[in-house]
């Protein structure tokens, strides 16, 4: 407050996180203050190449995680009871920690992530705990901090230990065609909502429902009931949004593209890439197979 008076500070406009209890002091003090998401937002989204470099090193980060994952997964096997590894139980949470263990290597910090597994695959942002089993889709959604950019990364892989169940076999093959179908419409210019809606029709053509078929009020819990990504930066989800809101992606923008099917109390699919818009396309900053099997 004293350095707005010193430097003559009448009018101050502040993005909509900023504490309220400051805000208070301010207008106390006869200081105007404005809240102004979309000028925040929009200094936010081309990212430069300090920016960048973070996000780059989170990525490869969040792939070494998911290479950790995998390495429990191809050595688990099945007692009966679920997977194990060592003679011991594989869970969500010891997943968890040997992912955790990569990201404290690489100098990244993750206050949480997804392993879920069967059932709770199909709630999006369940977290996942238990013990996993053959045969069940296992989802791995990573979020990995650049301590020294405080910039994010993000992605999604869907494994299955064993041989994968046929409904979640197609659910992958539409999620990656999804993807690709995606990865190829995107550029600077381009809605987010063009290209959301690209993915719809082809889950519709699939006889799933999206948000773009659904009745109003109705809430999906089946099919793609969210929407195909936005973007990351300094926070993990940050404007621009691709799903049914208006906007148009410009270059220097990183969004991720996550396109999944579920159905509810069974289980689902989830691919996630996290890619550059540029003027003609995009860089897609992950470099990790899709396939379903670890």
């Amino acid at each position: 407050m004293n350095a707005c008076k010193e430097l003559g500070v009448e009018t101050a406009t502040v993005p909509p996180t900023f504490p309220l209890e400051y805000a208070d002091r301010l207008r106390g003090a006869g200081i105007e203050i404005r809240v102004d998401r979309a000028l925040f937002d929009g200094r936010r989204r081309v990212k430069n190449a300090v920016e960048l470099a973070g996000m780059r090193r989170a990525q490869r980060a969040a792939e070494a995680g998911m290479d950790a994952a995998r390495d429990l997964l191809r050595r688990a096997s099945a007692n009966g009871a679920g997977l194990v590894v060592d003679a011991e139980p594989l869970t969500s949470e010891r997943i968890k920690r040997a992912i955790a263990a990569v990201f404290s290597a690489h100098g990244m910090v993750a206050d949480d992530f997804i392993v879920s597994h069967g059932a709770q695959t199909a709630l999006g942002h369940d977290m996942g705990s238990g013990a996993i089993s053959p045969g069940e889709p296992i989802v791995i959604d990573l979020w990995p901090k650049d301590v020294e950019t405080a910039c994010y990364a993000d992605m999604t892989r869907t494994y299955v230990v064993g041989e994968p169940p046929e409904e979640i076999v197609r659910y992958h093959t539409l999620c990656k065609e999804a993807l690709d179908r995606s990865l190829v419409a995107i550029r600077s210019g381009v809605s987010g909502r063009e290209v959301f809606e690209l993915v719809c029709e082809l889950f519709h053509e699939a006889g799933q429902p999206t948000q773009l078929s659904k009745r109003p009020g109705e809430v999906l819990e089946d099919g793609f009931y969210h929407g195909l990504g936005h973007g990351v930066g300094l926070e993990v989800h940050e404007a621009p949004w691709i799903g049914r809101a208006p906007g148009e992606m410009i270059a220097g923008d990183v969004v991720t593209v996550e396109p999944g099917l579920y159905k509810h109390g069974y289980g689902g699919v989830r691919l996630e890439d996290l890619v550059l818009v540029t003027d003609d396309g995009v860089e897609n900053l992950t470099e990790y197979p899709y396939e379903l099997t670890p």
